[in-house]
C-alpha cells in the first residue's frame, strides 16, 4: 500500500477514522498485555519503527550487521519475510529463493549476515541460535510481543516523522507514539532534521543521527537523464535522493510498497525511458522484484546508512556493548 496523503495532516478524513484508530490501538495493547514473550538464548536487538511503510529499518539493520561482523561478532538477522510465501523458520538462500519465497527485504539482508525468515519469531530465534548466532538482529517487530528484546532501537524518518500523529487507519502509527517510545532505548533519526524532531525526541530517548548516502561514487550520476521508479514506503524519498545527486529526473513513478512488477508495466516504463533518451533506475529492494529477463536494463542506486558524527555511532556502540558481554 501507499500511505494516503491525509496521514500527513489532521484533516476531516483522520477525524472520521479516529474511532477505528482507537479500536486498533486498544487491540494492540490487549495483544501485548496477554502475551507471554519467549526469551531467546542469545541477545536480541530489535530494529523497529512506529509508522507503516518505510522508515529506514533495513539500512540500519544492514549497518549494524556490518559493524558487528567487522568487530568479530556473529550476528544473525531475523525477519518476518513480508511478502514471501514461506513462513519458516528457514534460512534465506538468495541462490535458490526469490522474493516470492522470502520477501524482498530478506534477500537484501542475507547479503550482510545469515538471515532467517520466521513468522513465529521465537522459533526463528531458536533456529538462529542453534546455527551459531551470537546476537539476533530482529528486523522490525517492535510491536510483536512474542520475543523478548534486550535492546530496541526505533528508526524514524526525519522527513516524515510521525505524520499526523494518529494511529492507523486515521494516521500512519502502528501504536500511540508514547507507548512505542516507552519500549525503545534509543532513536535512530534518518535524514535532514529540518523540523527539530531530534530535539523533541531527545526529551524521551537518546537520539543518534544518520543519513542514507550512495554506496559508491556519486559523481557518475550527475547530469544523467533518469526515469526513476520505486515501490517502497515513500517513493518520493528515493526520487529526492537522485535529484540531490544532480541527475536530470525525467519522471518519478511510485508503486505500492513491495509491488511485484509485471512484464507489461515494465515494458511501458522502459519504453518511456528509451523515448526520453534516459535510463531506468530503481532501488536495490525493487530490483529483486523485477522480471529476471529485464533486470539487465535497469540500474540501481544502492545506498547505505552513514552516521552524521562519530558521537552518533559511539552512542549505538555503547548501547550494544552490554549485549556482547563487554559491559
Amino acid at each position: 500500500m501507499q500511505a494516503p496523503d491525509f496521514w500527513r495532516r489532521r484533516g476531516w478524513q483522520a477525524l472520521a477514522l479516529e474511532p477505528a484508530a482507537q479500536v486498533f490501538a486498544a487491540a494492540g495493547a490487549l495483544r501485548r498485555a496477554l502475551a507471554r514473550p519467549a526469551q531467546a538464548s542469545v541477545p536480541v536487538l530489535c530494529v523497529g519503527n512506529l509508522v507503516a511503510g518505510g522508515a529506514g529499518k533495513t539500512p540500519v539493520t544492514l549497518e549494524l550487521a556490518r559493524m558487528l561482523s567487522a568487530d568479530g561478532h556473529h550476528p544473525h538477522i531475523l525477519t518476518r519475510g513480508y511478502g514471501g510465501a514461506l513462513s519458516g523458520p528457514v534460512r534465506v538462500d538468495p541462490a535458490t529463493q526469490d522474493f516470492r519465497a522470502v520477501g524482498d527485504e530478506a534477500l537484501l539482508l542475507a547479503a550482510a549476515a545469515p538471515t532467517w525468515v520466521a513468522h513465529d519469531r521465537p522459533a526463528g530465534g531458536r533456529a538462529a541460535a542453534a546455527a551459531g548466532a551470537g546476537l539476533i538482529l530482529m528486523d522490525d517487530g517492535l510491536q510483536n510481543p512474542s520475543l523478548v528484546k534486550d535492546l530496541a532501537l526505533m528508526v524514524v524518518d526525519a522527513g516524515y516523522g510521525f505524520g499526523n500523529g494518529r494511529v492507523m487507519p486515521a494516521g500512519p502509527l502502528r501504536e500511540p507514539r508514547a507507548r512505542g517510545l516507552a519500549r525503545a532505548q534509543a532513536v535512530v533519526l534518518i535524514g535532514d532534521d529540518r523540523d527539530d524532531l531530534g530535539a523533541d525526541l531527545a526529551r524521551d530517548l537518546p537520539v543518534a543521527h544518520a543519513r542514507l548516502v550512495p554506496s559508491g561514487d556519486a559523481g557518475p550520476w550527475r547530469g544523467r537523464r533518469i526515469v526513476a521508479f520505486a515501490g517502497i514506503g515513500r517513493p518520493q524519498k528515493f526520487f529526492d535522493s537522485l535529484t540531490a545527486l544532480g541527475v536530470e529526473l525525467i519522471a518519478g513513478i511510485g508503486f505500492p510498497d513491495h509491488h511485484p512488477y509485471r512484464p507489461g508495466e515494465m515494458a511501458d516504463l522502459l519504453r518511456e525511458a528509451d523515448q526520453a533518451g534516459a535510463v531506468a533506475v530503481t532501488t536495490t529492494k525493487d530490483w529483486v522484484r523485477l522480471p529476471a529477463g529485464l533486470r539487465a536494463r535497469v540500474e540501481t542506486l544502492a545506498v547505505r546508512l552513514a552516521w552524521d558524527r562519530p558521537d552518533d555511532e559511539a552512542l549505538i556502540r555503547r548501547l550494544i556493548r552490554p549485549l556482547l558481554g563487554a559491559g
